[in-house]
C-alpha cells in the first residue's frame, strides 16, 4: 500500500550501503549504520529549502499574530468571513501556514517507510524491495559491538527479536541506552533553541505571546524527549541512529538558518534607519519642497499683495500730471462738506470721476487691505 515510500527510502539506504560498504566491508555494522545516518542527511538536504521558507513563514505567521486576533474577535459570530479574511492577511504578508508543516510532513512518511524496512530484514528473506536476499543476509549477519541493528529489545509486532537475529540481550543494551539517551538529550537541545528564540522575540515585542504556542513548547522540550527514551526499546536498534542523527542535523540547521535570516532582518533594519536619516533635515534646516509645485504658503503671499483702490490711483496720477506738466491740471476739488472726497479726474477737466471708491468705506465681507512697505514707490518706478 505504501510502496511508493518504501521503495524510495530502500534505494537511497542501498546507495549509502554501496559506498560504506566499499570501504569498511558489505557485513560491517558500521557500514550499515552509516547508510542510515546518510539516509537522513540526504534526505535533510532535500528538506533545506523548504526548512528555510518554513522558518520564514513561522515568523511572519507570529508577526501577524495581533493582527488575526483581532480578526477573530470582529468576525467571532461569522466562520466564512473570518476564514476569509484570514486568508487576505496571508497574501498581504506573503504567509503560507501549510508551508510551516511541510518538512514535518515529509519526514514523518520516511520515518515510517524506514522503521518497515528495517523490521523487513528477517532470516530466510530472498528480497526487500531494493535489497536483493544476500544483501538482506549480509543486515541480518552484521552486527555493531556485538547489537542487532534490525532488532528491539522488546520487538513490536513483525519486529524481530535479538534473538531471531542471533545477538545477546547484554551487548543491545549496551549500544542501545547510550543512543537512547543522546536521542532524548538533543531532543530537548534542539526543542530549547526554538523555544529560546521564540521567547527572545516574544520579549522584544517583535511577536505576541500565544497560550497554545506555550503549551506546544513544554511539550517540545519534556514529552517529546521522554516518549523517545521510553520507546526506544521497543523500536530496532537502526532507528535510534536515524533520530540521533536527525535531531543532530536539525540543531545545526537551525543555527546557521536562524543565524542568516537574523542578519538579513538586521541588514533591513539598518537600510530602513539610513533611509530615514538621508530623507530627515538636519538640524536648523528647513525642509526640501518640490520647486514645481506651488504650496499654501505661496498662494497666501500673492493673496497677500495689496491691491491700490481707484481713489490712490487717481492720486498718482494726478501727481505724476503735475510733475510732469501734462495737458490738464489737477482737478482734486479736496473734501466735501461733510469730510467726503469727490475723487480725481485723470484727463485733469474736474469732473470728479473718481468718485467710485464711495465714502471710503469698504463693501460688506470684503477683507481689510494689507499694504506692503514700499508698493507705491515699486508702482512708480513701474510707470
Amino acid at each position: 500500500m505504501l510502496d511508493f515510500i518504501y521503495y524510495p527510502v530502500s534505494w537511497i539506504m542501498w546507495v549509502w550501503h554501496k559506498v560504506f560498504g566499499f570501504v569498511l566491508g558489505d557485513d560491517n555494522g558500521f557500514a550499515w549504520a552509516l547508510s542510515v545516518v546518510f539516509l537522513v542527511f540526504t534526505l535533510r538536504v532535500i528538506l533545506y529549502k523548504p526548512f528555510v521558507v518554513q522558518v520564514r513563514s513561522m515568523r511572519k505567521m507570529q508577526e501577524m499574530a495581533p493582527e488575526m486576533q483581532k480578526l477573530r474577535k470582529k468576525y467571532a459570530n461569522d466562520r466564512q468571513k473570518l476564514a476569509t479574511e484570514m486568508q487576505k492577511l496571508q497574501q498581504q504578508n506573503g504567509a503560507n501556514p501549510l508551508m510551516g508543516c511541510l518538512p514535518i510532513l515529509v519526514q514523518i512518511p520516511v520515518f515510517i517507510g524506514l522503521f518497515h524496512v528495517l523490521r523487513e530484514f528477517k532470516p530466510g528473506k530472498t528480497e526487500n524491495y531494493v535489497f536483493n536476499a544476500a544483501e538482506n543476509a549480509s543486515f541480518v549477519d552484521s552486527s555493531l559491538f556485538g547489537a542487532k541493528l534490525g532488532s528491539a529489545v522488546w520487538p513490536l509486532q513483525n519486529t524481530a527479536s535479538v534473538a531471531e537475529l542471533g545477538g545477546n540481550l547484554v551487548s543491545q543494551w549496551i549500544v542501545m541506552i547510550p543512543l537512547m539517551i543522546a536521542a532524548g538529550i538533543f531532543t530537548h537541545i534542539t526543542a530549547r533553541h526554538s523555544v529560546a528564540r521564540q521567547q527572545a522575540q516574544i520579549a522584544a515585542g517583535t511577536v505576541a505571546a500565544n497560550p497554545q504556542a506555550e503549551i506546544m513548547q513544554k511539550l517540545m522540550l519534556y514529552v517529546f524527549p521522554i516518549g523517545v527514551v521510553v520507546g526506544a526499546p521497543f523500536l530496532p536498534l537502526a532507528v535510534l541512529f536515524y533520530w540521533v542523527a536527525n535531531n543532530l542535523w536539525t540543531l545545526g540547521q537551525q543555527y546557521v538558518v536562524y543565524r542568516k535570516i537574523d542578519a538579513e532582518e538586521t541588514d533591513k533594519a539598518e537600510k530602513a534607519t539610513e533611509s530615514a536619516k538621508a530623507r530627515a533635515p538636519r538640524p536648523g534646516q528647513k525642509p526640501l519642497r518640490d520647486v514645481r509645485r506651488g504650496t499654501a504658503e505661496d498662494v497666501r503671499e500673492i493673496a497677500d499683495e495689496p491691491i491700490q483702490p481707484a481713489e490712490e490711483e487717481a492720486a498718482e496720477a494726478a501727481s505724476e500730471a503735475r510733475a510732469t506738466g501734462s495737458d490738464g491740471a489737477s482737478a482734486d476739488t479736496g473734501t466735501t462738506p461733510d469730510g467726503q472726497r469727490n475723487g480725481t479726474a485723470r484727463n485733469g477737466n474736474g469732473n470728479g470721476s473718481g468718485n467710485g471708491s464711495g465714502n471710503g468705506q469698504k463693501k460688506p465681507g470684503a477683507k481689510p487691505v494689507q499694504k506692503r512697505p514700499g508698493a507705491k514707490a515699486r508702482r512708480g518706478k513701474r510707470r
